[in-house]
């Protein structure tokens, strides 16, 4: 196998709004810092999601100066930003799939805007370090804790993988479709498939589940049109117990700077699930 090499690393702030490209990151117990501490929920405490309202993937946040700041990526002067460490005593319940966890309002001001934005009631919350959202037990090793992720602390895609897909699609799209962590080169499509456990950085890295896709990826992440591609074309071939899988959920252990370039070293491997 040829070297497998990170080539991106991307961090989603606010949960399901835009990404951030980053050259390093420090990955702390639930993930990559800063990634999906914060989410949209609505007066039922549900999170609020682009696989319902594609229009947030229009909101392009990014980490500056110790703040957070939101923008349209079609009308820059649209834009608020608040401090990191930012937030009240007024905590909700927010629900997140099948779980459970709290979360604390950033400032009513701020809710206010997301609101105006949204066209309906939302609240942005944060969060807290003392709050323990707990992965999956099925798939967690040692008790592991989460974000306001989906399910995982990280997610980890091949570029092989992607250029195999555009390879079949009419119109390529952009990595940014699947929501990656993590992005390497080097292997074949899919490589990620065989993953057992690997290190990167001096941290160790466990896939524990191909990660499944959803109506979500169907959104372009620069315009919010919603179409029927790439999820159309993946089911043809990487359709597995009537999953739609593409890229490689992980655990790790330990703490640290992960920056692209790094080696991934693989340490052990499994059998792919799919060709």
């Amino acid at each position: 196998m040829n070297k497998l090499l990170l080539s991106a690393i991307y961090i989603y702030p606010i949960k399901s709004l835009g990404g951030a490209s980053v050259t390093q990151s420090y990955i702390e117990e639930r993930g990559l810092q800063f990634d999906r501490r914060w989410v949209l929920i609505d007066d039922q405490g549900v999170f609020i999601t682009q696989r319902k309202y594609p229009l947030l993937s229009l909101l392009q946040v990014d980490v500056l100066d110790n703040q957070l700041k939101i923008s349209h990526k079609d009308d820059p002067l649209e834009t608020i930003s608040f401090f990191i460490d930012q937030q009240t005593n007024q905590s909700f319940a927010v629900s997140i799939w099948d779980d459970l966890t709290m979360g604390f309002e950033v400032d009513p001001k701020v809710s206010e805007w997301f609101s105006r934005y949204m066209n309906f009631s939302v609240r942005l919350v944060k969060m807290d370090q003392g709050t323990k959202r707990h992965v999956d037990p099925k798939y967690a090793t040692q008790n592991e804790i989460v974000s306001f992720a989906d399910g995982y602390p990280c997610l980890i895609i091949g570029q092989s993988s992607l250029d195999q897909l555009n390879e079949k699609l009419n119109e390529p799209v952009r990595m940014d479709r699947f929501r990656p962590n993590f992005v390497f080169t080097g292997g074949e499509a899919h490589v990620e498939d065989t993953f057992k456990d690997f290190e990167m950085g001096g941290i160790q890295f466990f896939a524990v589940k191909p990660c499944a896709r959803c109506v979500l990826i169907t959104v372009n992440q620069q315009t919010a049109a919603k179409g029927a591609e790439p999820l159309k074309t993946l089911s043809k071939y990487r359709t597995f117990n009537n999953k739609i899988m593409f890229g490689q959920n992980l655990l790790h252990q330990g703490s640290g700077i992960i920056r692209v370039g790094m080696e991934l070293h693989i340490k052990s491997t499994k059998e792919k699930i799919l060709s």
